[in-house]
């Protein structure tokens, strides 16, 4: 389990990079579809076991333990060959269409409010959701399908000497999309704020206490934490800030600061435009914020004119430029967002993951274009910009 001096390379360069301060060069990963890296290998002839973060030496990776509320197996409400309907620990039901990019959630066994405050949720701290394989939705129900994922442990464990590995949790918001659905999910914030609100709480203890015991089953393996959590669309957020601000905020800082305590820098994912919360994170002591969607009108060049070192960025390079396959627009785009990385505080990587609408040769094209160009000091020709 020793790690490599390359790793140690790539973790220093991590945190620096959250830390504002200027690496050898900008760190890159990302989040790839099962179904992009399909298309990858068969692009570049590479043998079935190729995956992008070996293959590209990567700087991180980002691990899942079981966080479904009821530990328990899928039950398989029908499969053939095209498609597959489970319910999982959410108790929700979900049908996966293999020639689909994402699966439908079809409905929810949590669909009243009484349902939902006699729902009872299994131990955090039970050893099941980070020792033992097993079904779990969020690592087997996505872009892919999955039984039966494999121990979390062991996973970061083999990962550990090649990469610095993060942990992630959800919290409150990514838990109701799951557990309740978007529709229960706002009707319920307007037809009961406080009611609900005691819930959400609840919700929230729930996934901290899952928190601190995925960090204690880590046992230090750990460098890091991404803290899952959407509350926003294209346009703005789906509900009210201050409605955030009572029932969700005090949860997020509970977990970053428990994070913090066991020094581990968070980034925290959460999709749509979150300007009007942004500077909350802030507040709250978060290292870095991604994805930083540029079709929600976030851009992590103004930002850093804005804010300065006061937030690191991880993502914000347009996915929807790469999916063209335009290596000239494809090379503004990469050159650009590369000014967010001056003094530190970039992570690159795509505005959300990389889709099966990229080209392997693409991301091939982007990697070598970041590496190039991303070596401090930094020389971006053309698309240099004052920060």
């Amino acid at each position: 389990m020793k790690r490599t001096d390359n790793c140690f390379r790539k973790l220093s360069r991590i945190n620096k990079a959250l830390n504002h301060e200027e690496p050898d060069r900008v760190p890159i990963s990302d989040f790839f579809w099962g179904s992009f890296i399909n298309r990858w290998k068969k692009e570049l002839n590479l043998p079935d076991d190729a995956n992008p973060y070996d293959y590209y030496d990567l700087d991180w990776i980002v691990t899942i333990p079981n966080m479904d509320p009821k530990i328990q197996s899928f039950e398989t409400l029908k499969e053939d060959e095209t498609e597959v309907v489970v319910k999982t620990g959410f108790r929700t039901t979900m049908r996966k269409k293999f020639d689909f990019p994402m699966p439908e959630f079809i409905a929810w066994e949590l669909d009243a409010i009484e349902k939902l405050e006699e729902f009872e949720f299994d131990d955090p701290y039970d050893k099941r959701r980070y020792f033992e394989a097993g079904d779990n939705q969020i690592a087997g129900v996505g872009d892919g399908f999955e039984r039966d994922s494999p121990a979390w442990v062991e996973t970061v464990k083999k990962l550990h000497k090649d990469f610095p590995v993060y942990g992630s949790m959800i919290e409150c918001s990514e838990c109701i999309t799951r557990l309740l659905g978007q529709e229960n999910s706002l009707l319920w914030m307007g037809l009961y704020p406080e009611q609900f609100g005691k819930q959400l709480n609840r919700i929230g203890e729930f996934y901290f206490n899952c928190l601190k015991a995925e960090i204690e089953a880590a046992n230090g393996l750990l460098d890091g934490m991404v803290i899952w959590g959407d509350v926003a669309y294209k346009q703005t957020m789906l509900f009210d800030p201050e409605y955030w601000r009572t029932y969700f905020k005090p949860w997020v800082k509970a977990m970053i600061d428990e994070c913090h305590k066991n020094d581990l820098p968070v980034i925290y994912h959460g999709c749509g435009n979150v300007e009007l919360i942004f500077e909350d994170f802030i507040e709250m002591g978060l290292d870095a914020y991604n994805p930083l969607e540029v079709k929600a009108g976030l851009d992590a060049v103004e930002l850093k004119r804005r804010f300065g070192d006061k937030i690191a960025y991880c993502g914000n390079s347009n996915i929807q430029v790469w999916e063209t396959g335009d290596k000239n627009l494809i090379r503004k785009e990469v050159l650009r967002k590369l000014n967010a990385a001056k003094g530190g505080g970039l992570i690159f990587q795509s505005d959300h993951s990389v889709s099966s609408e990229v080209s392997g040769h693409i991301y091939d094209y982007i990697v070598k274009l970041v590496r190039q160009y991303g070596k401090y000091p930094l020389r971006l020709e053309e698309s240099d910009e004052d920060i």
